[in-house]
């Protein structure tokens, strides 16, 4: 049974066929949203973090939406390993109460939610701010227009506004909602973000609770978070919103110069539960987008392989349709749940034997 599989990018590919990866190599992070699916992905973060990046000294850009943020976020941290354990915890412990047969309001997730955010990096954010290598960019996304408050009436109606222009042009989605990238003020962006509508806010003490929390508040799962410091007024939602899988031009870094030599860019390493990246969340059902192109030259996507996902229970990664499924039975979900956690060890330590040269994985281009 094949367990990991690696899709590149054409650059990257040739990088790989000549010689392994380092973390020299590696210039960006991304991490999607995709809610509990990002759960799998827990032990790949502890030994990426913990072990595999610890030993260097280069600066590496972290860009997150959504769960994303939150576990990009996680990785700042003195101790990232023994955070991203107990991030793994407090997603899979979540209980929201609501009345039998209807689901919980969304004020009540939005305040449970801060509230883990507050408990797990709440007294780090200094911390995570000042991490002397790692530059950490949280994606957003703010309403415009009747999207620009949150209303019982004009957020469902600016939603499909947003989904019916979407679905004749992501740019013409900006009219709706546009990417707000609240992003480490000490050093900018590697990457260009001209493909969408884009605001550019430095991340401080001040807006970092306000800018994560909106990254991760799903619409009508929970509340958006208003007014965030620092940046334009306005509602904020979930950075998948407009940034699903984070497919933004990579190919547009530049790798810099250092004492009159030209530096390579450097390679986008993405820790990811699927090999595709889907542009924005409501392009999920519109295939012909999933596709790559060529701002994903120098990306390498490591993602669990299908043979391996049908062994976890259901056959399936953790998503929120088990909400659904288990409805009441909280610890019937959180069981699954942990289960298939446990199994992804088995992603970490496939990727760490490649890395060593102990194992060999088919390199396929990203499709």
């Amino acid at each position: 049974m094949q367990v990991l599989q690696i899709h590149a990018g054409p650059a990257a590919l040739r990088l790989l066929r000549e010689r392994r990866l380092v973390p020299e190599d590696v210039a960006v992070i991304p991490g999607a949203a995709g809610g509990p699916k990002g759960l799998v992905l827990g032990p790949l973060d502890r030994y990426l973090f913990g072990q595999w990046l610890a030993g260097s000294s280069h600066t590496v850009h972290l860009l997150g939406a959504s769960i994303g943020a939150w576990r990009l976020a996680t990785a700042c941290l003195a101790d990232p390993v023994d955070g991203f354990r107990q991030l793994t915890e407090s997603y899979v412990n979540q209980r929201y109460h609501h009345e039998p047969g209807r689901a919980p309001k969304a004020a009540h997730v939005s305040a449970i939610f801060g509230g883990e955010l507050d408990r797990l990096l709440g007294a780090s954010v200094a911390q995570i701010l000042a991490h002397p290598r790692y530059r950490l960019h949280v994606f957003t996304s703010r309403g415009r227009h009747l999207l620009g408050r949150q209303g019982s009436l004009r957020t469902p109606l600016g939603y499909l506004g947003a989904y019916a222009t979407n679905a004749l042009s992501r740019k013409a989605m900006g009219g709706w909602l546009e990417r707000v990238i609240f992003s480490d003020p000490r050093e900018p962006l590697p990457l260009q973000v001209q493909d969408f509508r884009t605001r550019i806010v430095g991340l401080d003490a001040q807006n970092f609770r306000a800018s994560l929390l909106a990254s991760c508040s799903i619409p009508f799962w929970l509340d958006a978070v208003h007014d965030i410091p620092g940046a334009p007024r306005g509602a904020y939602w979930d950075g998948g919103i407009t940034d699903y899988h984070l497919h933004l031009d990579y190919a547009s870094m530049r790798g810099g110069n250092r004492d009159g030599v030209e530096l390579p860019r450097g390679i986008v390493l993405y820790p990811h539960f699927q090999p595709n990246m889907v542009p924005g969340w409501l392009d999920k059902a519109l295939r012909h987008r999933h596709r790559a192109t060529a701002m994903l030259d120098n990306v390498v996507v490591i993602s669990p392989h299908p043979q391996w996902i049908a062994t976890l229970p259901n056959g399936k990664l953790p998503d929120r349709t088990d909400l659904q499924r288990h409805g009441a039975d909280v610890e019937g979900r959180a069981r699954v749940w942990r289960l298939a956690v446990a199994e992804s060890e088995r992603l970490a330590e496939t990727f760490a034997n490649w890395l060593d040269g102990r194992t060999d994985l088919p390199l396929q281009p990203l499709r």
